[in-house]
């Protein structure tokens, strides 16, 4: 599904949320709740309005995933130790700690 797809699809998907949004506020009123509710409705449509600026200006399509099915070889033989001297074990702490 293309981006432009995808965001029409948020711009319906967003008036239907507005819509059942005026719905319940007719419904249950100006309570603190309901007025929660309508602000993130709101702030909801600003990020979509924002996220349409940025796919327009950064061309999202262009960085979608392509995968091109190219195995990459990584051999079993073992590094020339060393690669690895001066290397600290990752969340066990350094071999040698300088105290």
């Amino acid at each position: 599904m293309s981006s432009t797809t995808e965001l029409a699809e948020l711009h319906d998907l967003v008036s239907n949320l507005r819509r059942c949004v005026t719905s319940l506020r007719s419904r249950y009123g100006e309570s603190p709740a309901m007025r929660r509710i309508a602000l993130d409705a709101d702030r909801i449509l600003n990020d979509v309005e924002l996220l349409d600026t940025d796919a327009n200006d950064l061309d999202l399509s262009r960085c979608a995933e392509r995968h091109t099915g190219e195995k990459i070889p990584v051999p079993d033989t073992q590094y020339d130790q060393d690669f690895w001297r001066d290397v600290d074990d990752e969340g066990v702490g350094g071999h040698n700690p300088r105290r």
